[in-house]
């Protein structure tokens, strides 16, 4: 079974205070701009859905509003979509080619070749970890979600440049060194966007 990473540019902060603001103005843009997106995904979860599982939109707007949420929370997988869908209309997508699909361990592989350059400022595999989403929002298996700051970004940017300055160049995989340029790809966004980030979600 496959995986895949999507990460998004934006200020994590703002997409975290979104979380139970209760603005039902972004709940009108997202049911306008998602409409397609809300459909195709009450349709991939139908079943689930029909179990008892809240619509997408009703996930959404369980986010927005910071609950209620189903009581057992069995459903978290709908709320972390939701937010997911949250910073997909508040932040940029970002080049995903190396990461979409994976299999395995292949964010491990990426961060084993961050390492061997001297970055340690981020890590992709982050982005598979539990309890990366905002608080008030359930979690269960996936998505998951990480965020990277604009200092950790910063810091590996800056880390990468020192490991060119010193002609430190381990040998690598082909494919992991295209990864690491894409990672790359992601921090130069980053730099010059004081307070943003980077937010992940592995699906």
């Amino acid at each position: 079974m496959s995986s895949s990473l999507s990460v998004y540019l934006l200020d994590p902060k703002a997409a975290h205070d979104l979380v139970g603001s209760r603005d039902d103005q972004l709940l009108q843009v997202i049911r306008d701009s998602f409409a397609a997106d809300l459909a195709s995904a009450d349709d991939w979860f139908s079943s689930e859905i029909a179990d008892g599982a809240p619509t997408a939109y009703e996930a959404l707007r369980a986010v927005v509003y910071g609950g209620p949420f189903d009581a057992q929370r069995q459903y978290a997988f709908q709320y972390g979509y939701a937010y997911k869908r949250l910073c997909s209309l508040t932040g940029s997508f970002l080049d995903n080619s190396c990461f979409s699909p994976f299999r395995g361990d292949w964010l491990e592989m990426v961060d084993e070749g961050l390492r061997a350059l001297r970055i340690t400022a981020v890590s992709v595999a982050e982005f598979g970890y539990y309890g990366g989403m905002p608080d008030v929002v359930p979690t269960y298996d996936l998505p998951r979600c990480g965020e990277w700051t604009h200092e950790q970004c910063l810091a590996a940017l800056e880390q990468f440049e020192q490991t060119k300055k010193d002609g430190h160049a381990p040998p690598l995989d082909s494919e992991v060194v295209d990864a690491v340029m894409d990672v790359m790809g992601w921090l130069r966004h980053v730099e010059s966007r004081p307070g943003f980030g980077v937010v992940g979600f592995v699906s």
